[in-house]
């Protein structure tokens, strides 16, 4: 049988109504928790695991609900991000920076719609991608080691620290801060407790929705307190919910740009869709930001991270299926229920279990076709949530960002952490410090470290192997591009635009 053949047998099974229905269910579920900061895909994926299980759903079944979910949480996660600038997970981080403030101008409706749009043609380019590429690009994958990995990540805080414009060192010092929040805990080579002050609290770690909420929710809480004025005062209404053909035809290249970086990146076991919305942020601004208007609230930079970041999710997939390799945490997870039906991912799997494998590629599509069909006539219910004054609206994100905190470890002292890392993001925001490039080093912090580690232990110390095969060659260049490209062009336009010396007559 053709591929077409394995597809079109796919789409018998995913559209079969019992499968339909948990597709629909599963979507919604996945906005539903993907908007709540703290969740997030896998807590998502996780929590339904055991339901699936013991409904005794058939595998095939039981997989499309949780892509599913998996799918809607990337879907849910922009809408506080764009709100609220709290991000719901790691990868809406970047539709905050520029998301955020469209909505602050009235154009929460055009933000909401355009990233479920943008969204949309990114998982379903990577879909595409998945049907078409799928050995390929997992043998592709086999080619990154440790030190390829390392390299990634550099190239991904170059990116972050370029993007900001004229404020590379207070992006360079951010993401310094996030790394070494990312160090604190039990090291997992030597067994050896760092930077935990004998506080036993700390000894895992600190948390990601302890820090994420912390410093975006919090530390917006009180720039929201110090403003002295409600909503109503500084929302521009402008009526309008839905984007309109010149916006679309404004984002559209970056979207299908952004959709295809995210897919490669999501290929990458491990790399995840934070890099990969943070790239494809990158690449737009430096492509099409000639007006200097990124994260002031330009439309491209919402729909560039929102494609890459589905794409990626969906790009996930591959090394699971192909390979047995988890993409991403969730996949990880899933693999997990995978194992609860004796069925081992891997390439043997798509001659093994043709029903399963194609039926979840065919529910891809029709899941996405559920999220856009479900998510754009909810943006103008969404949108109203800043019409809130902020006596209800400040007590509502509190008790939402407590709760959250709270559900990781119900103790006292993560709530303590949340307060004072919020305290210490309000201060950050007040000198004008970035929030993204901290959360990306927090994040990207404890995996760097093992493959710089793992990197080094193959040659006993040797640093060469860092950048001994072309891969990690062409990312190092991309990384010093990154960085010093961006002062240099500005350089270069400062003295371009110096008034010439006038030769006397």
């Amino acid at each position: 049988m053709s591929t077409i053949d394995y597809l079109m047998a796919g789409f018998g099974v995913a559209l079969q109504p019992g499968n339909l229905m948990v597709a629909a269910l599963g979507a919604f579920i996945g906005t539903v928790v993907g908007l709540l900061p703290g969740l997030g895909p896998i807590n998502g994926v996780a929590i339904l695991i055991p339901i699936a299980f013991a409904m005794k759903l058939p595998p095939e079944t039981a997989l499309i609900l949780l892509a599913a979910v998996y799918i809607g949480c990337e879907y849910g996660g922009r809408i506080s991000s764009i709100l609220l600038n709290v991000p719901g997970d790691a990868g809406a981080i970047m539709t905050a920076l520029d998301g955020y403030p469209m909505a602050r101008k009235g154009m929460a409706g055009v933000a909401l719609s355009i990233s479920a749009w943008s969204s949309f043609v990114g998982s379903i380019i990577a879909t595409i991608g998945i049907v078409l590429f799928a050995p390929l690009l997992a043998s592709w994958a086999l080619a990154f080691g440790p030190a390829e990995y390392f390299a990634l990540m550099c190239l991904a805080f170059a990116c972050i620290t370029g993007l900001m414009g004229d404020a590379p060192v207070k992006a360079g010092l951010a993401a310094l801060i996030g790394l070494s929040l990312a160090t604190v805990g039990l090291d997992s080579n030597s067994g050896v407790y760092r930077f935990t002050a004998d506080n036993v609290h700390l000894s895992d770690g600190v948390q990601f929705v302890v820090v994420v909420i912390g410093l975006f929710s919090i530390s917006e809480i009180l720039l929201m307190l110090e403003s002295q004025h409600s909503n109503q005062a500084q929302i521009k209404q402008t009526g309008r919910s839905m984007f309109n053909r010149q916006e679309m035809a404004s984002t559209w290249w970056g979207t299908v740009r952004s959709s295809v970086l995210g897919f490669v990146v999501g290929v990458l076991p491990g790399a995840g869709a934070t890099i990969a919305s943070a790239m494809a942020y990158t690449m737009e601004k430096r492509l099409t930001d000639k007006e200097g208007t990124f994260g002031s609230g330009d439309i491209r930079g919402v729909a560039a991270p929102e494609a890459a970041n589905n794409a990626s999710a969906q790009g996930s997939f591959v090394p699971m299926l192909t390979l047995g390799v988890p993409g991403s945490g969730t996949t990880a997870v899933m693999m997990g229920a995978l194992a609860l039906y004796n069925i081992t991912p891997g390439p043997a799997l798509f001659t093994q279990q043709p029903n399963l494998v194609w039926g979840l590629i065919a529910s891809f599509f029709i899941g996405n076709v559920i999220l856009l069909v479900m998510n754009i006539p909810l943006v103008g219910l969404f949108s109203r949530i800043l019409q809130v004054p902020n006596w209800l609206l400040v007590p509502a994100i509190l008790a939402v960002s407590t709760v959250g905190v709270y559900s990781v470890h119900a103790t006292t002292f993560d709530l303590m952490l949340m307060a004072a890392l919020g305290l210490i993001g309000y201060l950050l925001r007040k000198q004008e410090v970035p929030m993204a490039p901290l959360i990306l080093g927090f994040v990207l912090g404890n995996l760097m470290e093992q493959n710089l580690r793992r990197a080094l232990s193959i040659t006993n110390g040797e640093l060469g192997i860092l950048w001994e095969s072309p891969i990690s060659i062409g990312l190092w260049i991309g990384a010093l591009s990154m960085l010093l490209l961006p002062p240099l062009y500005r350089l270069y336009k400062s003295r371009d635009t110096r008034t010439p010396l006038q030769m006397p007559s």
